[in-house]
This record gives C-alpha cells, sequence and structure tokens, in this order.
C-alpha cells in the first residue's frame, strides 16, 4: 500500500508539472458549445437539438484538450499546435495574413522556407526540449477550425444522400459523425476566442515590455478559469439570454483564390488579436484579482469572448449545414444499390 501510494504522488506530481496550458478549461468549453446550441435556428436539423445530442456535443468539447494527457509522441506532435497560432511570429518570418497559405501542408513549407531567411527571429531549437518537434511551429488554429468546417459540412452532404437513399443505421451513424465533429470544432473555435491563444505573448509578455505587463508564467492558466472560477464561476443559463443568433456567412470576394471560410476564419483572429492587449491591460489595473473589488470589467470581458465564440461556432455550424450540396457521387452509388437489390430474386421461404 505504500509503495502504491508513492507511486499516485509521484504520478500526479509529474501530471502537474507536465501538464499543458489549456484554454477556458472544461466548463468555459462546454459553455462556448451550449451557447453554439442555444444559438441555431428552430428548423436547424432536429437530431442535434435532443437533449443526448447536446450532452454529447458539449462533452465533445473537451476532447481536444483529453488528446494532450497521451505519452504518444505521435499525438503530441499532431495535437498542440492545432490549438494555436503566434499571430506575431508571421510577421517576423515576412509572411502576411494576405499571403498564408490555406492549405496546412504548403503553409509548413512557406514556413520553413521563411524561417531560414529570417533566422535573426528563431534561434536554433534544443532537441533536448523538443522532442515531439513542435518548437519550430508556431500553430496551426486557422486550419484546424477551416479543415474541421469542412469535415461537417462533407458530413451534412453524405446525410441528404443517405437520408434519400439510405438504411435507418446509415442514416444514425451519419448524424453521430456529425454530432461528433460539431463537439469537436467547438474547441478550436473556443480557443481562437481566447487572445493568448494567437499570441507569442501566451503566458506573460515576452520580450520588449515598455508598458510593463505582467509576465507571470500563470497567466495564462489564471485567464482559462483561474479568475472566473475565484469571481463566482461561469453561468451557461445567464451566458444563454445574451447569445445572438447564429448568422449565416455568406461567401465574401476573395481576389487572391482562397477559400471563403479560410479567410473568415482569419478575420475572426484578427478581430481576437485586437484584444491581447486590453485583456494584459486589465491585469495591469487589477481588475483580474479575484480579491479585487473592481472584477466586474475582468469578468465582462472574458465573458464577452466566451459568448463572441459561442456565436461564431453556431454560425459556423448553421453554415456547413446550409451550404452543403448534395454528395452526388454517394447517391448515384445507393441509386445504383437500391436497383441491383431490386432485381435480386426474393428468397424462398
Amino acid at each position: 500500500m505504500r509503495r502504491l501510494l508513492t507511486l499516485l504522488l509521484v504520478l500526479g506530481a509529474t501530471l502537474l508539472i507536465s501538464k499543458p496550458a489549456l484554454a477556458w478549461d472544461y466548463d468555459g468549453h462546454r459553455t462556448v458549445n451550449q451557447l453554439a446550441l442555444a444559438s441555431l435556428p428552430p428548423d436547424f436539423p432536429r437530431f442535434v437539438l435532443t437533449p443526448e445530442a447536446r450532452e454529447r456535443i458539449a462533452f465533445l468539447s473537451g476532447e481536444p484538450d483529453r488528446w494532450r494527457n497521451t505519452p504518444e509522441m505521435a499525438l503530441r506532435h499532431l495535437n498542440p499546435p492545432d490549438h494555436f497560432i503566434d499571430l506575431e511570429h508571421l510577421e517576423e518570418a515576412g509572411i502576411t495574413l494576405a499571403q498564408l497559405n490555406e492549405f496546412r501542408y504548403a503553409f509548413t513549407v512557406q514556413l520553413a522556407a521563411a524561417r531560414a531567411a529570417h533566422p535573426e527571429h528563431f534561434p536554433a531549437v534544443d532537441p533536448e526540449k523538443n522532442k515531439d518537434h513542435t518548437r519550430e511551429l508556431i500553430g496551426f488554429l486557422p486550419w484546424s477550425i477551416t479543415e474541421t468546417y469542412a469535415k461537417l459540412k462533407s458530413q451534412f452532404s453524405y446525410l441528404k444522400a443517405f437520408e434519400e437513399h439510405g438504411t435507418p443505421e446509415e442514416i444514425a451513424n451519419a448524424q453521430a459523425n456529425i454530432i461528433y465533429v460539431m463537439g469537436v470544432m467547438g474547441h478550436y473555435v473556443a480557443d481562437a476566442a481566447q487572445p493568448l491563444h494567437i499570441t507569442k505573448h501566451y503566458n506573460g509578455w515576452v520580450g520588449e515590455n515598455p508598458k510593463g505587463y505582467t509576465t507571470a508564467r500563470t497567466f495564462h492558466a489564471w485567464i482559462d478559469s483561474g479568475f472566473l472560477i475565484k469571481t463566482g464561476g461561469i453561468s451557461t443559463t445567464a451566458l444563454s439570454t445574451r447569445i445572438k443568433p447564429a448568422a449565416f456567412f455568406p461567401a465574401p470576394q476573395v481576389t487572391n483564390g482562397r477559400s471563403p471560410m479560410f479567410v473568415t476564419v482569419l478575420d475572426y483572429l484578427v478581430a481576437q488579436q485586437s484584444k491581447i492587449e486590453p485583456l494584459y491591460e486589465l491585469e495591469k489595473a487589477g481588475k483580474l484579482k479575484a480579491e479585487s473589488t473592481q472584477t466586474t470589467e475582468g469578468r465582462t470581458f472574458l465573458e464577452e469572448q466566451i459568448l463572441t465564440a459561442g456565436h461564431m461556432l453556431g454560425s459556423f455550424w448553421m453554415t456547413a449545414w446550409k451550404e452543403a450540396p448534395a454528395d452526388t457521387y454517394l447517391l448515384s452509388q445507393l441509386v445504383q444499390r437500391k436497383a441491383a437489390l431490386s432485381t435480386q430474386p426474393t428468397a424462398k421461404p
């Protein structure tokens, strides 16, 4: 028993030391997904709005953070960069948002070339601190959202085909896939509304600091959950009364060939980038201290970010549903299957 207790204590200490920074913590992510559900119109597909589906979507909001708790290097390499992007590093690499390649792997080539051209901004990475090979990266959050949106749009397309010519089992499975992707997508959209997920100043100010912002390495965790928990928690019910109805995103004018949704996601991130310094200003002014009597402004700021994420997520969901074309290939295959089955002789009893 003593050896077991010692092992548990060591394991617990290891998890506390190695646990990476999260965004909003689980309660905040659940709230964003629940707010997004509350923003949907009454004519949204009913299977999404059942109590069971709502709970599943809320639970899945935390899935990408659960993937962080693995010792498997393949997943530790893949997952963490999907949660953030350090926008300042794009500028240091000489890449503007207008030049940003919408394809993830093409962007990695673009970034590698930019790093090589500007070595003064990208010091050598210590291999001992880079076992998962993520230190060379600056984050993939715009691609995480855009790619997940594309998956959801595809799933609504093939659901339409199964609803027309599929079996009840195929329809149920297609609906389950949609619920899964809706839930997981919510995590990344919520991450984008936490301003510390789109900056190199993600856990205290780094580099030149003329305004004297905090450099505390506990700042990220405090914004994710500490401050809100210490000042009353998050009331999903109260925030639901303030959520804006989900919007349909019409395709914007695109001049450089990139997909409209990728541009919409970048616009969303740029809007959140403008909140980075105001967040640090709130901390500097003492409005993010739980023991302060001036916490209203800090709470309002963070609640507005959560509401923004909920509205954007609901809008992404609704746009994927409305924009989904018919899956003509799958329809043709299902029609052929139906025709083939109709020509088969009936089995004798």
